[in-house]
């Protein structure tokens, strides 16, 4: 039996890091960046008003009030989407519009809202800054800036980057195509009809869903009885994938024969049991190079394990660099009863009170009891040399979900 880190690190340098295909960005949502985005030219591409008014020099407008206002020429307009075909000298000013190119001698744009047009004047009510309500040029992004690094998972944000600095096809990682398998005569899939001694088959979906959510292809290859021809035959169309799940089958049962089929179809097993818990019976290896995860064939274990292994190693194989889960630190809301060597998983439920952390279990931690994944959004982490913890003791937490928070949470 291995150690949650030796695990990890032994699955990680198991994992090839797929290739590249081109795209274009409005179906890029979700990818992972497989180039650097560089910028070829400066954004905005020239100083720019970031307000609708009047474009002014500082000095004409200096000691400006309600009651002493600034009259000034108006001698041109420019609008948005236009170069100025003027330039301001002083005593003069010209109106400007939103995200227009500044006029050659001005340095000041004044608020629509503090001035007062009469004709050919404005009246100026109210003194800037100067260089106030100016957008600079490349105050965003500069000529050949890096504006995105590759193994970024593309967000709308990056979209609407990747779209300013002209990029309309970019390359990104493909997706890994994982098939997902459940074993047992004892489950049954949703399209069956139920008998007294069949349970509904939840680890599929569950894995399938998580194999998404980390970016990937997944392939249902169904429910493989337990013998060894069924486990056989779907093992062998599920190496058409770049990574095979299994649920079930891998504990020490008279009828648990995966590691068996796994071994006689060639897989160089790795390791098989994490000191860990939920998930202690969990085996890895690989198939000419292909990895494949025998998971626990309780949902609470199957499901707390690909958050530790297999997810980390999907977002590698996909081209990403922010491969685990979000830790925070929380207080704990009540005492937790672990033992040493082994690492504990703890379903729980986080929320934020008075700007702190807080951790509560979800209540009885069977691996059998999916309610507590339900209402968990996040994992309380008790390393193997940690022991007892006691309430208000600090723990780490992994985040699996959305917190809740008093207020809005300013």
């Amino acid at each position: 039996m291995i150690s949650v880190k030796e695990a990890l690190k032994t699955i990680l340098a198991n994992i090839t890091i797929s290739g590249t295909e081109k795209v274009n960005i409005m179906d890029s949502l979700g990818r992972v960046l497989a180039e650097d985005i560089v910028a070829k030219r400066d954004h905005p591409p020239w100083d720019n008003s970031a307000m609708d008014g009047y474009a002014v020099i500082f000095s004409d407008i200096r000691g400006a009030s309600k009651k002493v206002p600034s009259a000034i020429k108006v001698i041109g307009e420019v609008p948005a989407g236009r170069m100025p075909a003027v330039k301001i000298g002083r005593g003069e000013a010209v109106k400007i519009m939103t995200g227009a190119p500044m006029p050659e001698g001005a340095d000041t744009v004044v608020r629509v809202e503090d001035t007062e047009s009469t004709g050919s004047m404005v009246s100026i009510f109210k003194e800037c800054e100067s260089g106030e309500n100016i957008r600079r040029r490349g105050e965003d992004v500069k000529n050949g800036d890096l504006v995105i690094e590759k193994g970024k998972k593309i967000r709308p944000a990056e979209i609407g980057m990747i779209a300013s600095v002209g990029r309309a096809f970019i390359y990104v990682h493909q997706r890994p195509r994982v098939a997902v398998m459940s074993t047992g005569d004892e489950i049954a899939d949703l399209d069956e009809e139920l008998s007294p001694e069949k349970i509904i088959n939840s680890n599929s979906y569950a894995l399938r869903s998580l194999a998404m959510d980390a970016g990937c292809i997944p392939a249902l290859l169904g429910i493989a009885r337990d013998n060894k021809e069924d486990l056989t035959r779907r093992l062998r169309d599920g190496l058409t994938s770049d990574v095979i799940l299994i649920s079930g089958g891998v504990s020490m049962g008279d009828y648990d024969f995966v590691k068996d089929v796994l071994a006689e179809m060639g897989m160089e097993m790795k390791f098989w049991k994490v000191s860990m818990k939920p998930g202690q019976p969990l085996a890895f290896g690989t198939i000419k190079g292909k990895p494949v995860f025998g998971l626990p064939g309780n949902p609470v274990s199957a499901m707390v394990s690909f958050y530790q292994f297999v997810m980390p190693a999907l977002k590698k194989m996909g081209g990403q660099k922010a491969l685990y889960l979000n830790t925070i630190d929380a207080l704990s809301d009540e005492n937790l009863e672990v033992k040493k060597g082994r690492t504990y998983f703890i379903r729980a439920v986080i929320d934020v009170r008075g700007g702190v952390y807080h951790a509560r279990s979800t209540g009885d931690q069977g691996s059998g009891i999916l309610t507590s994944m339900v209402r968990a959004n996040g994992l309380i982490v008790i390393p193997e040399d940690s022991g007892p913890v006691k309430a208000g003791d600090k723990v780490k937490v992994q985040l699996i979900g959305s917190l809740s928070q008093e207020g809005l949470g300013f």
